[in-house]
């Protein structure tokens, strides 16, 4: 491999503008700021507070949660025909929440009840609603709104977490992202903005070697300052830059940002080796928000002055701190389309430790996966996808890689594969998968020359369509 392997960098000092090149102060506090104004949102606002909400105590926060639930839930009564008769369904007055648990009197929100609601949960005094949707990649897209206060705050959170390791808007950055939301709506006005953002797209669909040449090409002619996208697009371009012996470390990259996906530990070690920065784990999604984001010292802080997660078990009870469960949001700044006890479909723990960092934010402690990265054996045992992951990864001459579960009795597997791939290893996996799932497991596996990414542009290593 050219280039040297480098350790994983020192965690970054908080941001200074002397630190920053005098066009990113520019962008930073004058361009973006004007340019989020004339859209009617308080992104700048929000992103000042929450810049100083961070470090209060726990119990300063939760106050504050309390708060802006009240809020919330006073204007989803009045205004929201769905949560109206959802209270009045279940005596609930809002004028009465004292504590965040009561919180748990209300009904969860699924995907289902949303497209059979969707009408009925838009506030009758919403302006400015924006049609969103989801990628689908685990089914029917999510059609949803969001209103200009929730883009403000999801902005502003993200835009608090960018700047903890040391980087702005108005920093080159590349984006390697798979959303039709991004890639269809390349118009003029925001090719412009992007221009003077100094943000470029990369589309993630594609990964052939055409194209990874040229996502190399363009990374190392761009010399980004930091890089975004999907864990498995950013090791994939970078596992290619290896093979073809380009260095990658030497470009000044300050920091990766990964989202939407799964974070596996190969794809960050290699992350850090190939482009020479730390990887910033963020989590969450269009429809349930900036949930958490990671900071230098390797906190994942949950973005709690803006969303309350609660952990629960399959039947629907509230899991005590440190306990695996259903990862489940109340955004507190939706009351034109409000998301309250929202089901991620993800798996996760929460942590009561604090951050040496110094931030009151929460902790997520794991994040696991989606309830469908998780398989089930024959004889109904469930494990993580990555039981099934560690079969196959590691073989020489894999390149990549899916396991789909379609059912108890059959799983099938997608592989690309090297010209030094032993294809006696195809007996290895079969074995290995049986070893997992059960002797009489059927295991079909199909050699290909490229594996698409889902309908959104990720990839994922598992789907298993057996519920756990």
């Amino acid at each position: 491999m050219a280039g040297s392997k480098k350790q994983m960098v020192e965690p970054l000092q908080k941001i200074t503008y002397s630190q920053m090149s005098i066009y990113t102060k520019i962008i930073s506090r004058l361009i973006f700021p004007i340019h989020e104004k004339l859209k009617g949102h308080t992104s700048v606002l929000v992103r000042k507070k929450l810049e100083q909400s961070q470090w209060e105590n726990i119990e300063q926060l939760r106050g504050l949660q309390l708060e802006r639930l009240q809020t919330l839930l006073q204007s989803a009564y009045m205004h929201v025909p769905y949560y109206c008769g959802v209270m009045d369904e279940r005596g609930i007055n809002p004028d009465a929440m004292s504590s965040l648990k009561d919180l748990e009197r209300f009904p969860f929100l699924n995907k289902e009840l949303i497209r059979a609601n969707t009408d009925q949960l838009k506030a009758d005094n919403a302006t400015g609603l924006s049609r969103f949707n989801t990628g689908g990649s685990t089914g029917e897209p999510l059609i949803f709104f969001i209103g200009k206060e929730r883009v403000s705050h999801d902005v502003a959170a993200k835009w608090r977490a960018t700047r903890w390791w040391g980087v702005d808007i108005g920093d080159p950055e590349i984006v390697v992202w798979g959303s039709p939301v991004e890639l269809g709506t390349q118009d003029r006005v925001r090719e412009i903005r992007d221009r003077l953002l100094r943000t470029q797209l990369i589309p993630a669909f594609e990964m052939s070697e055409e194209n990874l040449d040229r996502f190399v090409s363009e990374i190392c002619n761009n010399r980004p300052k930091m890089l975004f996208g999907y864990p498995s697009s950013l090791s994939h371009i970078g596992r290619h830059a290896r093979n073809k012996g380009i260095a990658m470390d030497n470009l000044g990259i300050k920091v990766a940002f990964v989202t939407s996906e799964q974070l596996y530990a190969d794809q960050r070690k290699d992350i850090e080796e190939i482009f020479g920065c730390p990887v910033a784990n963020g989590y969450g999604g269009r429809d349930a928000g900036f949930i958490a984001h990671q900071c230098p010292d390797g906190g994942m802080h949950i973005t709690a002055e803006d969303i309350i997660v609660e952990i629960i078990d399959p039947a629907g009870n509230v899991l005590p701190v440190g306990e695996a469960g259903e990862i489940v949001v109340t955004h507190l700044a939706t009351k034109d389309f409000p998301f309250i006890r929202y089901r991620t479909g993800d798996i996760g723990v929460l942590d009561d430790a604090t951050c040496k960092c110094g931030r009151g934010l929460p902790l997520l402690k794991e994040i696991q996966g989606r309830t469908t990265d998780f398989i089930v054996a024959q004889d109904g045992t469930v494990m993580h996808g990555l039981a099934l992951i560690y079969v196959i990864r590691d073989l020489p001459g894999v390149r990549t890689f899916k396991i789909i579960q379609e059912s108890l009795d059959h799983t099938y597997i997608q592989l690309v594969v090297g010209d030094d791939f032993d294809h006696g290893h195809l007996k290895t996996i079969t074995e290995g998968i049986r070893q997992r799932l059960g002797g009489t497991v059927k295991v079909d596996i199909e050699l290909m020359d490229l594996i698409p990414a889902e309908a959104s542009g990720k990839y994922r290593y598992v789907v298993s369509r057996v519920s756990p």
